[in-house]
């Protein structure tokens, strides 16, 4: 017994349990089959009806006839030289998304995409030239976890200890799916992971963050910053324009005040652009703010832009100053850069083009 795709078919992973359990009582099944199945869907993280072997064969075919589990497929992955793992996942409908595996001593990290292309036009980051061709649902994140967890598995003989939301797209412009995806991760029903190790990272959409506030999330939240200044963040990040510091800066302090979780500030050091003691002090001034750690990143160039990484001497300097302020400050080397899979480079280049 085969399944095939046919988008005639309903995905049984946009259905919740009530909803399953009326369909099966509908079709002449046991209600309590439900749960069962999503437990083979968010638990065990099945891909075909056919490996639900506590599910009667006829259930199976009733299964197969009328529904479909629109699961990911690893299209291809190629190895750093460090080893982090970049992946091409290919989607229900043939888009393509990349996910990258991230390991180091004391954890496993899944870097997953929130969307296909991102509408964002970051002028350093090669998904930012990309159009956005649609958000990503609940399942499809969930699925790049798995696909990960299973590649540290046997790439290292560890399960993941981490997941940011860094990959291609803006996770708060999906916010209903990142978040329901981080509930199937964090669920017992699900996976089960801690909520506190996963990490959310924004380029900067304060109403958006306000939400995440409102709804006193448990997990980690990252905004992409890069510059302190607002006439500097305009030039490579388009989404500063409507999203000014002040208003991010409001929209943190509600997030803190609603959840007490710490943010954490990116800041991609760029040659000649954000890297001198006055742009660090600007950063300290920011940071003031709200309760904040600091990682500081390489930047990895790419064909579309003309920025360079700063020199080791400035990147040092620079992260010295944080540090005699106060500031929690970490350098984040860069990993994967020779398969372009560092911080920035996803894009997919030989489809979705």
């Amino acid at each position: 017994m085969t399944e095939t795709i046919s988008l005639s078919k309903q995905d049984i992973r946009k259905l919740t349990v009530a909803q399953l359990k009326d369909w099966l009582t509908q079709h002449g099944e046991q209600g309590f089959r439900a749960k069962q199945i999503v437990e083979w869907l968010w638990k065990k993280s099945a891909t075909s009806f056919d490996e639900m072997s506590n599910l009667s064969l006829k259930t199976r075919e009733l299964l197969t006839e009328h529904f479909e589990i629109r699961a990911i497929s690893n299209a291809k992955s190629q190895k750093s030289n460090d080893g982090t793992v970049k992946s091409a996942f290919k989607l229900h409908d043939g888009h393509l998304i990349e996910g990258v595996l991230i390991p180091a001593d004391d954890r496993m990290t899944a870097c997953v995409s929130s969307q296909v292309g991102c509408s964002l036009t970051c002028k350093f980051c090669a998904t930012g030239y990309m159009d956005r061709k649609r958000n990503l649902d609940a399942a499809e994140m969930y699925d790049q976890v798995v696909a990960i967890d299973r590649q540290a598995k046997e790439n290292f003989s560890v399960p993941l200890t981490n997941i940011v939301y860094m990959g291609m797209g803006e996770p708060l412009l999906n916010y209903a799916n990142v978040l329901e995806s981080i509930d199937k991760i964090t669920s017992p029903e699900g996976l089960g992971m801690s909520p506190k190790r996963i990490t959310v990272s924004t380029a900067g959409i304060a109403k958006m963050i306000k939400k995440l506030g409102d709804d006193e999330v448990k997990f980690n939240l990252a905004l992409s910053l890069h510059a302190a200044n607002d006439l500097k963040r305009n030039q490579i990040m388009p989404i500063n324009e409507s999203n000014s510091l002040e208003n991010l800066a409001e929209a943190l302090q509600y997030f803190y005040g609603k959840t007490k979780n710490r943010i954490t500030f990116e800041y991609i050091v760029f040659n000649n652009f954000n890297d001198t003691l006055q742009d660090a002090k600007e950063l300290w001034e920011f940071t003031k703010k709200v309760p904040a750690k600091v990682n500081i990143i390489e930047y990895n160039p790419i064909a579309e832009a003309d920025f360079k990484n700063t020199g080791v001497d400035k990147l040092e300097q620079f992260a010295r100053f944080l540090d005699s302020k106060g500031v929690i400050v970490n350098v984040r080397r860069s990993r994967g850069k020779d398969i372009d899979a560092a911080c920035g480079q996803l894009a997919n280049r030989e489809k979705n083009e």
